[in-house]
């Protein structure tokens, strides 16, 4: 088992961390630009498209669920359906945010407090950014789809071309074209659209032989479809409360002022490092989870999780050192200006005691996701946000300041832990038993 953990593991381990090095790039390219509100400009871009973005994350983790479960069936039509269906979810999802651009625009920047000038650069990068939706989207299916069919290479190859082509493209427009946060925009969109096409390629590849042929009603029958869009839909709502915890995080920040926003943005890009880092067994555990639940074989479902826990924990304690160990050398390389690092330093025995909390819901995500117990999921997710987070920062906001959102946001994870635990008798080892 340990085998199979880290024939997935580490290839994911290694893709998802290029992702947050990216953004961490992006944030050093920003915080060493002469003005600060380039770097709130891009924290509050950010935090639009992760509305958007992790609002699809669906597209991922739902095909990653199923069709694992129909690889471990062996229904090699039920593989192909699968991927056909998202796709086109896909490209019709990414359509209609591109059309409709503005209404989002407009809505999203009422909802935000910025500085003027934060808000006009952030406005530059999301009319750029929005048009790397379809491939965006298109490029979640593929990912999960490859990974439901246990294959963690392919993922580890799309996103590291992908982000070492973004990384290029940004070090251009940025240093040598001086187009500040607006390059960082142009260079998402270009790598996006050569990842996408990159996936076709592979997929022909290797899978050419899963293009059956099905009738138009097998891609609409009504049973599979209603599944689909289940558990999609759980997933949905368990993405947007994560989406608006960190948001709601950010967009508070933001209304403290440029300091503590910038401050927050460098803190939360060491905690999406962690996360990255971890789901990399995370997702190992939705491969071999979904496998085994459709092989319906229980003591290997076990004991992949019992794997899944001890290498993800064992990871987290591992950042856990290295945040206390370097945790000023590591804020000079986001910033170089030394009042940013002094605040940030104030807060950061929150992100060193992290990894120690957060990797335990992430490998529980993970399975969940590889069982397609999404309605837990779901209402796990919203119980931590509107009874966990938000009353816990309401209550102390006015006594403790920036300290009340790093709490508010240490228990929400606490409980994510506690309430999937909970949840995992039923709806996930009693599926097999």
């Amino acid at each position: 088992m340990n085998k199979q953990i880290l024939r997935l593991a580490i290839p994911n381990i290694i893709s998802n961390l290029s992702v947050p090095l990216l953004s961490s790039v992006d944030t050093a390219l920003m915080g060493h630009l002469d003005e600060m509100y380039y770097l709130g400009a891009l924290a509050v871009g950010g935090i639009i498209f992760n509305f958007l973005y992790w609002g699809f994350g669906f597209l991922r983790m739902g095909t990653t669920g199923l069709a694992a479960q129909a690889f471990g069936k062996e229904d090699r039509l039920e593989m192909a359906l699968i991927l056909a269906r998202t796709l086109l979810l896909a490209l019709a999802g990414g359509g209609a945010l591109i059309l409709l651009q503005k209404p989002i625009a407009a809505l999203s920047f009422r909802l935000i407090e910025a500085t003027p000038l934060v808000e006009r650069y952030a406005r530059e990068y999301f009319f750029i950014r929005i048009y790397a939706a379809p491939a965006t989207l298109a490029l979640y299916v593929f990912h999960g789809w490859f990974l439901g069919m246990q294959n963690a290479r392919y993922p580890l190859l799309l996103t590291v071309v992908v982000n070492v082509a973004n990384l290029g493209l940004n070090l251009f427009f940025v240093r040598h074209l001086h187009l500040n946060s607006a390059g960082v925009a142009y260079g998402t969109v270009i790598a996006q659209y050569l990842g996408l096409l990159l996936a076709g390629v592979l997929f022909l590849r290797r899978y050419r032989p899963y293009l059956l042929r099905f009738t138009r009603g097998d891609l609409l029958e009504a049973r599979a479809v209603r599944r689909a869009f289940s558990v999609n839909g759980d997933i949905f709502l368990r993405t947007l409360g994560l989406i608006f915890t960190f948001s709601y995080f950010t967009a508070e920040s933001a209304a403290r002022g440029e300091l503590v926003l910038a401050v927050n943005s460098i803190l939360l890009q060491l905690i999406n490092l962690l996360a990255y880092g971890v789901d990399g067994f995370a997702f190992a555990a939705e491969s071999l989870v979904g496998r085994y639940l459709g092989a319906r074989d229980a003591r290997n479902l076990r004991r992949a999780v019992r794997y899944a826990f001890r290498w993800g924990m064992g990871l987290g304690a591992a950042f856990a050192v290295g945040f206390g160990l370097f945790r000023e050398p590591i804020l000079w390389i986001f910033t170089d200006k030394p009042a940013v690092v002094a605040e940030a330093l104030v807060y950061m025995p929150w992100v060193i005691v992290a990894p120690l909390i957060n990797s335990y819901c992430f490998i529980w995500d993970g399975i969940f996701i590889g069982a397609t117990a999404t309605a837990a999921m779901r209402n796990s997710m919203l119980f931590c946000t509107f009874l966990v987070f938000l009353p816990a920062y309401w209550l102390l906001q006015g006594t403790l300041g920036n300290h009340s959102l790093w709490l508010a946001l240490t228990l929400f994870m606490i409980m994510r832990g506690v309430t999937l635990k909970r949840y995992s008798r039923r709806h996930v080892f009693g599926r097999v038993t």
